[in-house]
């Protein structure tokens, strides 16, 4: 009995020029809304302040 041929898929390694790349367009983007969080918060953070030094808003509740 002849044994038959089975076509196997053959499995390579894993492309490490692929994977640099992909990780540093991962971290780039990761980054960068990490970014974007920060000067978010520092915005909101200096219109407070700019707020309290034009007296608009306090901070201390005034008594009734």
């Amino acid at each position: 009995m002849a044994g038959h041929k089975i076509a196997h898929a053959t499995l390579k390694g894993p492309s490490v020029v692929k994977e640099l790349c992909i990780g540093s367009v991962l971290a780039l983007v990761a980054g960068s809304l990490w970014k974007m969080h920060h000067w978010n918060e520092q915005r909101k953070v200096r219109s407070f302040y700019d707020l309290l030094d034009k007296g608009e808003i306090g901070v201390v509740v005034e008594d009734e």
